[in-house]
């Protein structure tokens, strides 16, 4: 099932997806950009900065519906994030408005987090792993399983509190319930899709895509009831969210554990500290990686609402202060009849062994043939030119998305054209100053380029239809025009440019025809003038011999009109 792509109707290949795409998973073809499954690490980072709304994120939100309509038990498991993702006073109006859209149970996903934070407590307490790296957030699992498989065995085998949490449900309220986890992660649609624990979490809605259905069913959140959880969770379940939350809800006392506890969020960032874990010897480090930016507060799947991040951030702290203080992380109990074990695989991708002398063979086809070509612009979403290579290599991307190389390549088609043309070609500006003089106008006008350019037309040529264009911004198409001064005849199209106020002209000399027209219609006319001739030399004759030559006359006389009105229709001679 295809979770995550873009709309092709909307792509408009601006490249700006794959500029804040941190593993450049997005592939384009024939100006298409496209999502590649097996290097996507679902961060949602691409769908965020896309100007034109074109992604194409698979909703779970009729195979909802459906379960609610056909009876079913549906529950809902809500990240703690909700209290900064609508504007409401409290979150218990949240379970008010999710049991009228149908919903039988509502809980905290918090409740499965206060049990994955007590399962990472004893990791830690057995201080047996070399590095521990927690294993919260799907995108960041996705990251390491797929482009540092080597450090799997730094992650903490244990579900995420959205599985242990749906796991919980379906221990609670039946295996025919249907538990449907609402967040503010894209990557979530991933993990709950993974083969190992499919069956867990039946449905993933982003609080964007709840927010949308509370519209269409005209519930307004800030003026709903009150209704509390239908179960609680403690103050470091709630924790979750922030950026060093998961941390926190298990690490007691850091002065007295044998690792240093670090936090990184940033996908840029964990992909940086991954490779320095990757590349030396680092021992003793126990690391939370969040891939969003302040944690998950600040997912892809937050309403786009008015709600700041510090405002966010806010509301969940105080959310966290909120908690019911008779009801603390001590009396959490793992239920040992659940299994919450994870597998965390090598998901790494093929990738073909490409030399040096491929790279440069691209290169040199984008007209880079050395290093000083070699601009770094990024403009085509890649750090540098020999990424880019690299990627047109694995058939990621096209050499035309190299935007320098195709501006040179246009500028050297135009030029060519404009220097090359038979036509004389130039262009004035809004001022009727001459911008553009190519080498034809030279000619036709017996001017050189250097001695007009920046000057008004009028110096040139008569400007009266230029100021005519000027005024009524209507093109001149196909005009055939004398110019008296330089004795020539041109045809002549006016274009106006409408975004730059100039003009482009186009003309066409036609001297030399015009001039061999004339001697062609001087000849057709003295030929029919020795025709008129001989009709008036035959009338005579037959009239003096009028019975002997009449029938003769006659015909000769309507044969040569004829050819007279047939020369002087096809000749326009009068």
């Amino acid at each position: 099932m295809e979770l995550l792509n873009f709309n092709k109707a909307n792509c408009k290949h601006c490249y700006k997806c794959l500029r804040v795409c941190p593993v450049k998973a997005i592939k384009f073809k024939n100006d298409q950009a496209s999502i590649v499954e097996e290097r996507c690490i679902a961060c949602g980072h691409c769908f965020i900065a896309c100007p034109q709304n074109a992604r194409k994120v698979a909703s779970d939100l009729n195979s909802i519906k459906s379960a609610i309509e056909d009876g079913k038990k549906v529950i809902a498991s809500v990240a703690p994030s909700y209290i900064g993702a609508f504007p409401m006073e409290r979150g218990e109006q949240l379970v008010t408005a999710l049991k009228k859209l149908g919903f039988v149970y509502v809980e905290e996903t918090a409740i499965g987090a206060d049990i994955v934070s007590s399962l990472y407590e004893e990791e830690l307490s057995k201080g047996t792993r070399k590095n521990i790296i927690t294993t919260a957030c799907p995108s960041v699992n996705l990251l390491i399983e797929k482009y540092f498989p080597s450090l799997t065995n730094y992650m903490l085998p244990i579900v995420s509190p959205m599985l242990a949490h749906g796991k919980m449900m379906k221990e609670t309220y039946g295996l025919d319930s249907f538990v449907v986890f609402i967040g503010p992660c894209i990557a979530k649609k991933v993990e709950a899709n993974e083969v190992q624990h499919d069956d867990i979490v039946d449905a993933v809605l982003t609080f964007e895509e709840l927010e949308m259905w509370l519209k269409d069913e005209n519930i307004n959140l800030s003026k709903e009831k009150f209704t509390p959880f239908d179960d609680r969770s403690t103050e470091r379940g709630r924790g979750y969210p922030i950026d060093g939350g998961v941390l926190k809800s298990f690490v007691k006392d850091k002065d007295n554990i044998k690792y240093d506890i670090i936090n990184v969020d940033g996908v840029e960032e964990c992909i940086d500290f991954l490779e320095t874990l990757s590349s030396e010897n680092i021992e003793g480090v126990c690391v939370e990686m969040n891939a969003c930016r302040g944690g998950c507060v600040n997912g892809p799947g937050m309403p786009k609402n008015d709600l700041s991040r510090y405002r966010r951030e806010k509301n969940v702290k105080q959310y966290i202060k909120s908690r019911d203080r008779s009801f603390t992380y001590e009396k959490i109990k793992v239920p040992r009849n659940i299994d919450f074990d994870k597998v965390f695989m090598d998901k790494s991708f093929y990738r073909p062994e490409i030399t040096e002398e491929d790279i440069l063979t691209v290169l040199r086809s984008i007209d880079k043939y050395n290093e000083a070509d070699e601009l770094n612009c990024s403009a085509c979403g890649y750090a540098t030119c020999r990424e880019k290579a690299r990627a047109v290599l694995e058939g990621m991307a096209e050499t035309s998305m190299c935007l320098p190389y195709m501006k040179g390549r246009a500028e050297r088609l135009s030029n060519h054209i404009f220097e090359n043309s038979p036509n004389a070609i130039f262009v004035i500006d809004g001022n009727l100053n001459i911008v553009e003089f190519n080498p034809v106008c030279e000619k036709v006008f017996n001017v050189k380029a250097k001695d007009v350019i920046g000057s008004p037309i009028s110096i040139v040529i008569d400007d009266n239809i230029f100021e005519k264009v000027k005024e009524t911004r209507e093109d001149i198409i196909l005009q055939k025009v004398f110019y008296k001064k330089q004795g020539i005849v041109l045809i002549q199209n006016i274009i106006h440019i409408e975004n730059e106020d100039a003009m482009l002209v186009i003309m066409t000399d036609i001297t030399s025809a015009e001039k061999d027209r004339e001697e062609l219609d001087r000849i057709k006319k003295n030929t029919l003038d020795a025709a008129q001739d001989v009709i008036e030399k035959q009338m005579r004759v037959a009239q003096e011999i009028a019975g002997l030559l009449g029938e003769t006359t006659a015909e000769t006389k309507v044969v040569l009109t004829k050819l007279k009105e047939l020369v002087l229709k096809d000749g326009d001679i009068k």
